[in-house]
């Protein structure tokens, strides 16, 4: 039988460390990108989960809050960026950065895949859609009936003096969603038109909330009669029992799309275009559409129970960059004269 000298089995031991130390970079070439983000909050697991499975070397690390606060934040670091990549931003705010060469374009694999509005129109593109939502009214169908209310068909509806302190909105500097109403109104009434109606709407507005899925929710349980919300929301608490009718106003339903972008100067550039290109990926979209009823992928029809239907065709015409170079204006004007009833941050 063979038996190893002490010089041999020292020799074999320094042959296994360096053969340990040589390993070492397999698992320190993981990657961490910083991914800025408007999700909503039960969707940054799943995603990053969904990205991680299918990219084991990068790895997310998420810095989420609202759209107005995610946006504001972009702008504030335009020359210092921290982030590497945005999945999951109102495309308005995106085409802003884009329109101030905040971007980094890639053209991902399988993005001629995807709807032509769910992408910007640059070559390559400077960023992609992955999936649109839309402003609509949640109506207490019981607390309206107890207060004797009629049920609004329309935007200029909410004017009505019965509704005073009866009906909750997001804060369009907070929320995307928020900011979306105010920029539809203003396309849709005139600029004029719009603030002499939302003059009249602040009549009756009992808070604005920080959030686009509070207003539904706050209806839905009956602490508010009309709630001007996120879609989806609306159709998950309906869903859930909740007494409310949604209702997509006649004069069309204000709306946004989620965006995925690469942020110009990031040092993860590789990194960063791989979640790029999972960003447009079938895989992606079948997970956007668990939370979202219009998305960018053809032939993908996710509209849950309870959805409004032919919401898609009541969407008001917008144009994405205008709205996004327009937000600082709006959202000033908008500060002054109605900031008062925000909810505490």
């Amino acid at each position: 039988m063979f038996k190893p000298t002490i010089r041999q089995l020292m020799l074999g031991a320094a042959a296994l460390a360096v053969s340990a130390l040589l390993a070492v970079p397999a698992f320190a070439q993981k990657t961490k990108i910083t991914v800025y983000s408007a999700l909503e909050t039960d969707q940054v697991g799943p995603y990053k989960q969904a990205f991680e499975a299918d990219n084991p070397d990068v790895e997310i690390a998420w810095v989420r809050d609202s759209t107005g606060v995610i946006t504001a934040r972009v702008l504030a670091e335009k020359d210092n960026p921290r982030a590497d990549v945005i999945w999951g931003l109102g495309a308005s705010s995106i085409a802003l950065f884009d329109s101030m060469d905040m971007l980094h374009p890639y053209s991902p694999k399988g993005v001629d895949q995807i709807k032509p509005a769910f992408k910007s129109s640059k070559n390559p593109p400077a960023w992609t859609g992955m999936d649109a939502w839309l402003a609509v009214m949640c109506f207490n169908t019981i607390e309206g009936g107890k207060k004797n209310m009629p049920k609004p068909a329309a935007w200029a509806d909410l004017t009505n003096p019965a509704y005073k302190d009866s009906i909750v909105m997001p804060n369009p500097a907070s929320s995307g969603t928020g900011y979306q109403a105010v920029y539809a109104w203003i396309q849709i009434m005139g600029e004029k038109g719009a603030w002499e109606f939302m003059d009249k709407l602040h009549q009756n507005i009992a808070v604005y909330t920080h959030s686009g899925s509070a207003p539904c929710v706050q209806a839905g349980k009956g602490e508010r009669v009309i709630g001007i919300g996120f879609d989806m929301r609306g159709a998950k608490e309906k869903t859930g029992g909740a007494p409310i009718d949604i209702i997509l106003a006649k004069e069309g339903a204000p709306w946004d799309m989620e965006a995925t972008a690469i942020v110009k100067g990031t040092k993860n550039l590789a990194a960063a275009q791989k979640l790029a290109d999972f960003a447009v990926s079938k895989k992606a979209y079948e997970l956007y559409g668990k939370y979202y009823a219009i998305v960018g992928y053809p032939g993908m029809n996710p509209a849950p129970p309870n959805y409004p239907p032919s919401a898609d065709a009541a969407m008001v015409k917008i144009d994405l960059s205008k709205m996004g170079a327009d937000r600082a204006k709006i959202l000033a004007e908008w500060t002054r004269r109605y900031d008062g009833k925000s909810a505490p941050k």
